[in-house]
Formats: C-alpha cells, structure tokens, sequence
C-alpha cells in the first residue's frame, strides 16, 4: 500500500529535482544584467523542453495531493500519478544528468525506491482500474453551487449537444443556431463578463473571482464532454474580448459590445495568427494605418476561428514599425455580418473589403477556421481598444486575456479525456475477447488507470490555476496546464481509440471524433513547442533564486 505520506516523498523528492535543473538552467541562460538570454535559452531547446514538461507535471501531482486525502480511490489515484510523474522525470534524466545537475535520483535507493516501485506497480494500477471502470472517476471536489452546475450542465451536454455532434463532424456544418440559442440561455456567453456589463462575473483582483472562474471551467468541461467543436463559442472568445476592453480602460466601449456579448447577442472571432508567424506574434505584418478617423487594414490573417459566424472581430494588427516587434501592435474590434458556410466576403461600410475562406481540418469542426484576407478595409478609430492610449498595447491586452484562454483550453482537454474515458470504460466491460470481458484483463485495467490519474491530475491542476489567476496570478501556471493537459489528451484519446480495436477507426463510434479533435489542442492558443521554450522555460528561469 502507498500511503499519502509515500506519495508527498515522492513529490517532494521531484520537485527538488526539477528544481536544481531549473536553478541550473537559470545560471547559465541569464545575463549579466540578469535577463534571460533567449540566444543561450535557444541554445538548450532540447533539455529546457523537457524541464518544462518535468516542471508540468509536478505542479499537477502537487496540485493532485489535497485531493488525494478525500478517499481511498482518490489516495490510490494520486500515488499512481505521482509514480507516473517520476518515472517521466528519471527517463527525461537519462544519460542527460548534468544538464539537470543531477549526481543521483533520490529515488533510486532506500524508502523512497519502495515507494516507486508501490506506485507504479501493476498490483495498483490493476485495483485502480477496475474501480473506475465500475463506480466511475469522481471528479476533484468542488462547492456545492458548482457541483449542481456541473451536473446541469452534463445534462445538457448529453441530451443537447453530443446528440448533434456526429453529424456536425461529419458534413461539417456549422453550429446549429438552435444550440448557440441554447447556450445563450444558460448564460453561457456571459460567464466572463462582468455583472454590470449583462454578463455574471463578479470580479477580484484579476476581474474574475475564485467562483467566476471555476464556473467557466466546469462549464467548459461539460459541454466540451458532449462535443469540442459545438462548445467553442462561449466564454473563452467573449471573455478574450472582454478583458482586453476592460483592461483598455475606454468604458464607452465596454458598454458598446460587452452586453451584447454577454447576451448571445454578438458573437465574437479573434484574428492573431499570420501564415507566416504562427506563434511569433512580434513579427506579425498585417498593417493599421491612420486616415483621419479611420484606420486602413491590409494583410492576411489565418486560422482565425468562428470569423464567418462572428458578427465582432478582434484584430490584432501593426500600427507602428517592424522594428518597434510586439510594442508596435494595437487591438481592433471588427464589426461585421455574420455569414453562414465556408467562405465569406464582407465590402466594408466605410470602405475596403475582406474576403474569407475556411481551412479544412481533420476534426474541431462545426466553428471553421477561415484565412482571411484585408483589401485597404476601413474600420473607425473608435474601434482601436483603449483609443489613442490603447496604440502599441495591442499584445499586452491580447496576452492578459490568453491566460484565461488557455486555461480554458486546458478545461476542453478535461472534458475531450472524460468522454474519452467513459467510452472506453463502456466498451471494455461490454466487450468481450477469448472468451472474458476486456475490462478483466490486466493491461487493460492498467491502462484505464493511467486514463483515470491523468484526467484528474490535470483536472486538479486546472482548478489549483485558476484559484491562482484569481488572486492576480497564475499567468505562468496557466500555459503548464495548458501544455500538460492538451499532450494527455492525445493519449487518452489514442488509447480510448485503441481500446475499441477496429470500431475505433469507424467514424459510427464517437471515440474515433475525440481522437481527431484532441489533435488540435495542443497547436491553438499557443503551439506546445512554443509555450514549452518562450513561455514556460523562460518563466521558470526568470522565477528561479538568483
């Protein structure tokens, strides 16, 4: 038996680890004026990627430990994942010890060998998988406001949305206006804005309380559950908007969209991503040039998502130099129709014209992402977020409102793991191979249990962020769960996918759709490689002692 004592050991014992690879990064990747050298970080790609993985992965078996006391399954659950963590880090080690300036693995000796060797047993993993094959995987603990959402929402995901999912998947049609309807009533649009402006956000040091942002992710997770695509226009395009103009300060602008917003009223598109700048928003090229009241726009926008349905867009476009990189972009509120199907043009009211075509992708359908091309489109200055104040503050704005987004994005990954989960889980116990059910096999308990600790690890590390964020931090925090959870995704899925042998590839089973949209996961909101190196690495170094 591994106790919680065994289990917070272990943890502990990582986190040193992971933490003198940090320390030793940092001394040898800053400056002398003690900024981070991207030249020197760049130069370690290879090692810093995996201590930002190594770096994700304890935050959530950390993240994993309070709920870890609340049971035995739960107990059970949270060694098995604090093994799994382990056991990546000492691979992640392997011959490379002095870059993590490692003479020794504390767990390779002693009572804390024992206790990996408890943790990762099959014996373990075997018990864990037939519980949650059989009673189910409760979910981390949460109020009881949020727990009776949780469960309208499920409701909703199951008897509205996921029966509409198949099909929108395989025409891939729009969104069916009937659920955008529906999702407007449950208030879903204005869960990130705030009360005063229609929505039910009640605020805190980063705009959203502990209750405000918990509810977003529940609500993400549930829906999400039903079908990824169908879930993606509430909250996290609105909230993008919303906390941008919030923090652009210009209250008549606020009072412009935001109830409109929080209403269903207004559907919103975020256009960031250039064909040739993907994640390297310092050098986007799509260019805002004053004319008297008004500002000209011309370039190409890409994998700009929801742009044909949404009726407001936001446009993150330069209006200073090249040489002036991220201090030269200004955000713009686009206003426009919204125009069904898979391509769309726009002749500008006060001139100019866009024309727009979606991109066909293997899964995440139903929303479409279009290229979109600006021909001198004319938009007034009083759609520049923040006004004349608001010039070059266009990626502050736009990255203030990413944390949430892919905290958010995180929260689909949950959701996308527990259908997964379910379904193999389903399919197991009715299968039936040389003549015993597939849930009796070992390698198949096995591998529900590394489903079951990988969902709820990221499901308490999503919650423990989004606490932080509301206390006015967080940003950091937000990009880990991000990376963590969308790369979980992925072999959940897979293996989900796989545990249904044949039929798995057969697009009559839904498994086969969570496989294709866990894809995408972690390429939006910032590609892993990106968050892995730029972000996350450079935020451990800049955080390290000094």
């Amino acid at each position: 038996m591994v106790t919680m004592e065994h289990t917070r050991a272990l943890i502990a014992a990582a986190r040193a680890v992971v933490d003198q690879g940090i320390l030793r990064l940092a001394n040898d990747c800053r400056g002398t004026d003690g900024r981070v050298d991207l030249a020197a970080l760049d130069r370690e790609q290879a090692y810093a990627y995996d201590l930002a993985a190594a770096a994700c992965l304890v935050g959530a078996a950390e993240a994993m430990l309070p709920w870890g006391d609340s049971g035995p399954l739960q107990e059970m659950l949270t060694a098995a994942f604090t093994g799994h963590v382990v056991a990546e880090i000492g691979a992640m080690l392997q011959g490379r010890e002095r870059h993590w300036s490692a003479t020794g693995l504390p767990w390779h000796s002693g009572e804390l060998a024992e206790a990996l060797a408890r943790a990762r047993s099959p014996q373990l993993l075997s018990a864990v998988g037939e519980q949650v094959a059989t009673v189910g995987l409760p979910s981390v603990p949460l109020p009881e406001e949020l727990d009776l959402a949780r469960r309208v929402f499920r409701d909703f995901a199951t008897t509205k949305v996921a029966p509409l999912a198949e099909e929108v998947h395989s025409r891939d049609t729009d969104i069916p206006e009937e659920i955008i309807r529906e999702f407007s009533r449950l208030g879903l649009f204005g869960m990130g804005i705030p009360a005063e402006y229609g929505g039910s956000a009640s605020g805190g040091p980063s705009g959203y309380s502990e209750d405000d942002l918990l509810a977003m992710l529940v609500a993400t997770e549930e829906i999400t559950r039903g079908s990824m695509g169908l879930a993606g226009p509430f909250i996290t395009r609105p909230e993008i908007l919303a906390t941008a103009v919030l923090t652009g300060g210009v209250k008549e602008q606020a009072a412009r969209w935001l109830p409109g917003v929080a209403a269903g009223d207004l559907m919103v598109a975020v256009a960031v991503t250039e064909p040739d700048y993907g994640s390297d928003v310092a050098n986007l090229t799509v260019r805002a040039t004053r004319d008297g009241d008004y500002y000209r726009i011309s370039g190409v926008k890409t994998w700009s998502t929801f742009s044909g349905r949404a009726d407001l867009l936001l446009l993150l476009a330069r209006t200073g130099t090249r040489e002036d990189k991220h201090r030269g972009l200004s955000l713009f509120v686009i206003e426009k129709p919204p125009f069904p199907g898979h391509s769309w043009s726009y002749e500008g009211e006060h001139g100019g014209r866009i024309e727009a075509r979606a991109i066909r992708t293997i899964g995440y359908r139903g929303m479409h992402s279009f290229e979109i091309s600006f021909e001198d489109f004319v938009v007034p200055a009083a759609n520049l977020i923040g006004g004349e104040a608001g010039l070059g503050k266009g990626f502050y704005l736009q990255m203030k409102a990413f944390a949430n987004g892919r905290m958010q994005t995180a929260a689909r990954a949950v959701g996308l793991m527990r259908a997964a989960f379910e379904a193999a889980a389903g399919y197991a116990r009715e299968r039936h191979v040389f003549g015993a059910a597939l849930a009796d096999y070992q390698l198949t308990k096995v591998k529900l249990a590394r489903m079951a600790f990988l969902l709820a690890g990221c499901q308490a590390y999503t919650y423990a962020c989004a606490r932080l964020i509301a206390s006015g931090g967080g940003q950091l925090e937000a990009s880990m769960v991000k990376s963590l959870s969308c790369r979980a995704a992925e072999w959940v899925t897979r293996e989900a996918q796989q545990m249904h042998g044949g039929y798995g590839y057969a697009e009559e089973y839904p498994v086969s759709r969570f496989f294709l949209d866990a894809r995408v996961l972690s390429l939006f909101e910032g590609a892993d490689e990106t968050l892995a190196l730029r972000v996350i690495a450079r935020g451990l170094v800049d955080n390290a002692p000094r």
